[in-house]
Formats: structure tokens, sequence, C-alpha cells
């Protein structure tokens, strides 16, 4: 395939689409680097709009790393909009990536980021305007390899059809295994063909090649077992853990979208990881253990990142940043290392017992004291309990109260509805702690221009958590209980005014909890609803529940088993489960365990401050905890404004930052 810039063709087409700067790359901190002088080519997609992907943090860590190799080059690409697609398929445009404007079926490796399954059509999309196979079974030698990634790769099988391989886990030192294999089989004359690539890779124990594990099913539709069908190749597959991130600074040159996105900031993961055991979270349990990076790394990459960048606010990211051993230090020194120089910082929302107002402060000392986020997922403490959420309507409420205390006018509470177990109490008893809220701020604000909004998620459960055997609850008790949650908070109408209600209708969740837990049967689904129009689907204007209910209904009776069977079904321990044969280290046995806990409704301790409780991934991973403190400070330096850089004074845009709860006013489980 030719790998000249298609960008004539699609300048053309750009005046006639919505938003066409976001098509035209060039932006600061991207690279280009020449074709012919390097060995392997990398196109790297997040599979939704520009605006959503430009910023995600897993796309520019390993657009840097590759970059930095001199055998490889990596550009990016990301899912275009219906209208261009449909000038693109009439001028014969193919998908293209937005540094060089190559095409994508020139590249070698197509690696596709899922932080969520609803990007699966859009996949499908791209890979047809690549004019790459949509079944992976049909791909030849001239064909990149479709290596998914992310944390929906942890069960890739609803695509297992689609994508050549998978990997499990950090990418940081994966990308780079993988890069050496191809490399090397490239340089040998590429024996054996694509087959043999995708062997060494499977040969690896850390890439997942579904084509070599045969699926054998019992008569009720359970999976019997999933066995390797070809010699060397593992019967499980092990996730990748960089365990030390102060090695990997990255990103050090962030991208500075052309394009509105939703996040224009500074990133820095000050931590990977998490161990507080909330057992409804994925990311929480397929990323253990937690990794700290050391204050004085995140001092270097702050100011690395603003010089290299000219933002002006900096999000400090983690699944629970002030958890951090010396997050105090980090925030009070980087608050002193900028004064003046108008860089405020941000962390995503906050646990309610790990909030303090010295903290808050030291957050917008330097820039708008914004409103505050806290996440009690569930609105009675027995359901907390379930959920080993452990925070009591107390902490709740002495936290709101402090925070409106001293000057806050906004708090933002986020819930999930459908959670196991879950009552109506339990939904309606968020009504109540919300007018609790409102009381509480207007006694200690001394003023009534105080305002709450309440935030509802669907729940959905993952795999590789204890919740992974529980049946989902269907769309329509979901929907009931917003109504009756929704009367519940305007019944106290002075209260309620005060009150902002913003929520998700329960038949998405349904759909994702398809994609989530469900095995190969279901790519036929995908399919199915990607040739009858789907795009885009974690976009409410775009979403069709009916299109996905209607394939599903279609496709899924063929294999003996329903949309039902997949989604609001219980599983039993000795289930075999779509993804068992991927290993994100946890114990199997474990999870079950802590699955019998949340029914009896018993918490655990947050294991770095308590003896192991042997979820087993220390001892399977070959890892351990890794936090301070260290016992060193971030002492305020002498640095240069950085809004100087650009020699006009200005310093760039600020946004939102990249946080579960920040929202964008579309997709659906942008509260999530």
């Amino acid at each position: 395939m030719s790998v000249t810039s298609v960008y004539p063709q699609l300048e053309k087409l750009l005046p006639r689409v919505g938003k066409p700067i976001q098509y035209v790359g060039g932006e600061l901190g991207a690279v280009v680097k020449p074709w012919d002088e390097v060995t392997v080519r990398w196109a790297l997609m997040y599979p939704d709009a520009y605006e959503v992907g430009v910023p995600n943090q897993g796309i520019q860590i390993l657009y840097e790393v590759l970059n930095e190799r001199t055998d490889a080059l990596a550009e990016r690409t990301y899912a275009v909009w219906p209208d261009l697609e449909a000038l693109m398929r009439e001028h014969e445009v193919p998908q293209f990536t937005v540094d060089a404007h190559r095409p994508v079926g020139a590249f070698d490796v197509l690696g596709v980021s899922f932080a969520t399954e609803m990007g699966y059509t859009n996949l499908l999309t791209a890979l047809d305007l690549a004019g790459i196979p949509v079944t992976a079974a049909e791909r030849g030698i001239d064909h990149p390899i479709v290596l998914a990634g992310g944390h929906a790769a942890f069960n890739p099988e609803p695509i297992a059809e689609f994508i050549d391989a998978a990997v499990l886990g950090d990418g940081e030192e994966s990308v780079g295994e993988v890069t050496d294999i191809i490399r090397d089989w490239k340089n040998e004359g590429s024996p054996g063909g694509r087959e043999e690539l995708l062997l060494r890779l499977a040969r690896t124990e850390s890439v997942y090649v579904p084509r070599f594990y045969d699926v054998d099913y019992l008569p009720d539709g359970r999976i019997q077992r999933v066995v390797p069908n070809h010699s060397g190749v593992p019967f499980r597959v092990h996730k990748r853990t960089t365990m030390d991130l102060d090695a990997w600074p990255y990103p050090k040159k962030p991208l500075v979208p052309l394009a509105e996105s939703v996040h224009e900031r500074y990133a820095v993961e000050i931590f990977r990881g998490c161990t507080r055991g909330c057992r409804f979270c994925q990311a929480g349990m397929i990323t253990r253990p937690v990794r700290e990076r050391s204050i004085e790394t995140i001092g270097e990459m702050v100011q690395t990142g603003i010089e290299k960048s000219g933002f002006n606010e900096v999000g400090l990211l983690s699944l629970s940043s002030a958890d951090h051993s010396e997050i105090a230090d980090v925030c009070s020194g980087l608050a002193d290392r900028y004064e003046g120089e108008n860089v405020s910082l941000s962390l995503p929302s906050t646990r309610v017992d790990a909030f303090n107002v010295d903290l808050a402060n030291e957050l917008s000392r330097n820039g708008r004291r914004s409103g505050l986020t806290f996440a009690p997922e569930g609105g009675s403490e027995r359901i907390r309990r379930v959920i080993n959420k452990m925070v009591s309507e107390e902490d709740l409420i002495r936290t709101v109260v402090t925070a409106y205390g001293n000057g806050w006018r906004q708090v933002k509470l986020y819930f999930m509805c459908g959670l196991p177990t879950e009552t109506d109490e339990d939904v309606v008893g968020i009504a109540r702690m919300a007018h609790e809220v409102i009381r509480a701020g207007r006694e200690a604000s001394g003023n009534r221009d105080i305002r709450c909004t309440v935030s509802i998620g669907g729940f959905v459960p993952k795999p590789h958590t204890p919740f992974q055997w529980c049946g989902q609850t269907d769309p329509e008790t979901v929907d009931r209980r917003l109504r009756l949650l929704k009367d519940a908070i305007n019944s106290e109408k002075s209260l309620g005014r005060a009150i902002g209600f913003r929520y998700h209708d329960g038949r998405p969740s349904l759909i994702e909890g398809l994609l989530s837990r469900g095995d190969r049967r279901v790519s036929s689904v995908i399919r199915r609803v990607w040739e009858e129009g789907g795009r885009f689907d974690g976009w409410s204007e775009h979403f069709s529940y009916d299109r996905w209910k209607n394939a599903a209904d279609t496709e899924l009776p063929k294999h003996g088993v329903s949309l039902d069977w997949y989604t609001t079904r219980d599983r039993d321990e000795p289930e075999v489960l779509p993804w068992d044969h991927l290993d994100s280290g946890l114990d199997k046995e474990w999870l079950w365990a802590d699955w019998q806990d949340a029914i009896s409704e018993v918490e655990l301790d947050d294991c770095r401050w308590t003896p192991c409780y042997d979820c087993g991934v220390c001892p399977a991973m070959d890892t351990e905890i890794q936090v301070g403190p260290t016992g060193k400070k971030l002492l305020p330096l002498m640095v240069a404004p950085f809004g100087a850089a650009d020699g006009n004074g200005q310093t760039g845009c600020g946004g939102g930052a990249s946080s579960p709860l920040v929202t964008t006013g579309h997709r659906h489980g942008d509260d999530q």
C-alpha cells in the first residue's frame, strides 16, 4: 500500500464537515518521522472522536515511547465522524493518521486502546475505511497486526473475531517487546508469514492471540473450556506490570490540541494501582499493586510538561490521588514553586475520607476555586458496605461542611444505581443525603447560595472484579428507581432547588454489560450493529438501544443464548468465565470470597496499611506495593515564567482534568 499522504484528497472534503480542524494534525508536541528510516511502524488509535482521544494519557505515553526509538515510528488516528466517513467512502479516502496523513493500512501495527467497550463499532469502521479486512482470519501478510489494549482488553473475547492480538496491563515495556519481535521477524525476511509472527507474539505469554485458542461450550450455553490449539502457546496469558514508574516519566512533551478537547491540562500520573478494594471498580482491581511516583519525579515532570506545552493547569492523576503518601508535600511544593505563575493544580474526585481543607486550599492557591467532587457511590450505609466503599454519612456531611465553611459553593456527589443487592430504599436514600448536605452547607456557610449536584451512573458488572458473577439490574428497574429518586429530591422544594440531578438511563448500561462480560458469540451482534449504522455508541445522540436489542435478539438465539443470559443472569462459582484464561494476577478464589463478603456486607481495609489479604497479585506478578513516604521535599525552584516561551505572554489553554468525573455533556459514562 502507498504511504503517500492523503491530505490533498482530504483537504477538499474538510469544508463540508463539522469541526474540520480535528483532522489536520500539526499539534504542538506531534512527531513525524521519515518512513524509510525505521523498520516498525505503529498507528495508535483511540476509537473515539479526536476531542476525546487526543488527551488520552495512554496513547500519549506510547506515542512518545515508540517515537524515541530509532527503529520505530508511531502516528495517531481517531474515529472520524459520520459526516466525514460518508465523504471518505464516496471519494475513496482511506482511514488516515493525523500526524502525516498516511493510510492506516500501510502500517505494521494498528494499536487500539479501549478504555470502554462502547468503542467496538468505531474499530470496525476504522478497519473498513483502512482497507483492512474486518475479520482477522481474512488478513494477509500485508495487513497490519490489529493489537488491542486498555482496560477493556482484559476481556477481548467479544472482539476476538476482529483483532489479531491483545496486550493485558501496562504498555510502556510491552510495546517495546512487541516492536522487537516485529523488527526481528521483518529483518529475517518475514519467515512463516503472518502466522509465524503471531506465534512469536503469543509465545511471550504476555500477548493474547485469540486464533490460537479454541472455545468449547456446554449444551446450556456456558463455556466448557478454553484451550490452546497450537504448540508453544501458553494456557494462560499474563498481564504486564511496569514497576518503576520513575523510570518512565511520560509524557515529556504533551500534545497540545488545535481543536478543543475534553481535557486540556498537563496530566501527571502520580501513582498507578489502587488497593482500596471497591468491589465495583475494575480499574482498581486490574492495576494492582500500588506503585507511587516519587515526589522528585512528579516535580520534574510538571516542570518539563508545562514548559513544553504552555498549559496553565496541572492534573495530579490516579485512581485515588489523595492517597499518595506524600500528597500534601506534592501539592504544597508545587503551589510554592509556581506561586504567581498562573499555574493551578487539580485532583480527580477526592475520597471523602481523604479530603482536608488544607489540601484543597493548596490546590486552589494559584488558580480558581472550582467545585469539589466526591463519590460516595451508594445512598445508604448498607449498600456502601456491600461495595466496600467505607464512607459514612457522618464523614460526608463533615467533609462538605468543611468545604462550604471555607468558601466553596459547589459540591458534586457521584452515585451508582443498579448495584448488587440494591433496594429502592438504598437509592431514595441519596435524596435524603443530598438534602442534608444542603442544610448543613447553608448553616456552615451562612449562605443560601450553595449548590449540590447529584450525578448517577448505571452500574455495570466487570470482569476481574468480585461482582463478575452477579446479575445486572434490568433497565426498567434502574429507570424506576431513578424516577423515585428524582421525586424524592424535589419533595422538599426549598432544598430541591439547590440540587442538580444528572443521570443516565439503564439501557446503555445493559449494552455495556453485554460487551463487558460477553464471549466470542457476541461478535456477530457487534458486526450486525455496525453494518446497520452503529457508530459512536458512547455518545447519547448516536446510541440506539433498539439497534443493539434487535441485533442481539437476531444473533444470540442461534447460539442458544440471549441478551438477558449475558447480563441479568447470576453466575455460579464453578462456571468458566470468558476471561478466565487471561490472568490479571487476581486469584479467582479470592474474588469469589470477596463476592461472598459483599453479599454478607463485610468490609475489607486497604491492604497498603493492613496485613495482606492474599488477593494473589504480588506473588503471581512477582511485584510488590511501592509506597512512600520518602521524606523528600519538593523545593521551590527558580524557573522562568513558562508563559514567556511563546513570545507573547500567552500561557496556553486550561481545561478539564483527565478524571473519571469530568463530564463532556454528551457521552454515556461521562460521570463514571
